[in-house]
């Protein structure tokens, strides 16, 4: 049997598959990036708030690491290939990597601006998602924003007077 693509009828075009597969796959590579640095400055976070910072960063790295097969399968449910190689990500992130190991305090930095990155790249494309009228992208996207926003307050808060 050769390895011919079955015609996939979910009420979405094809068109609008592939847009929201490609955004997806933009989401993918900030939510791995955002991910991987979380687990970074889990291994690597020293100083007065060792502990807090260690178990915070572990509670969310945990909540990402799930959160990307969540991701990558709406992308292959779409029909599309989830990205799943450093340099695809690389290329797909709006996120940075973080060059050494940063204080504790300037990590928590790196991970708000990280955490409002990967809100932006969902919240681009909801007006996509909507428009074609995809519920189920819609509502991954609402739950992963959700997530981002109070992560990033969370965050904030501690670099907060």
């Amino acid at each position: 049997m050769g390895d011919k693509a079955i015609k996939i009828d979910i009420g979405l075009s094809e068109e609008s598959r592939k847009t929201i597969a490609d955004g997806l796959s933009g989401l993918l590579a900030d939510s791995y990036t955002l991910y991987l640095m979380t687990h970074n400055f889990h291994w690597n976070v020293k100083g007065p708030m060792f502990n807090s910072l260690h178990q915070m960063f572990m509670t969310q790295y945990s909540e990402q690491w799930a959160a990307l097969d969540l991701i990558a399968e709406r992308i292959r449910a779409l029909g599309y290939p989830a990205p799943g190689t450093y340099a695809q990500f690389v290329k797909l992130a709006t996120i940075k990597e973080v060059e050494g190991v940063p204080a504790a305090l300037d990590m928590v930095r790196h991970l708000v601006a990280a955490q409002e990155a990967t809100a932006r790249t969902a919240r681009k494309l909801l007006p996509v998602v909507d428009e074609a009228n995809d519920q189920p992208t819609a509502d991954l996207l609402t739950q992963r924003l959700d997530v981002h926003e109070k992560t990033a307050w969370m965050l904030r808060s501690l670099l907060e007077e």
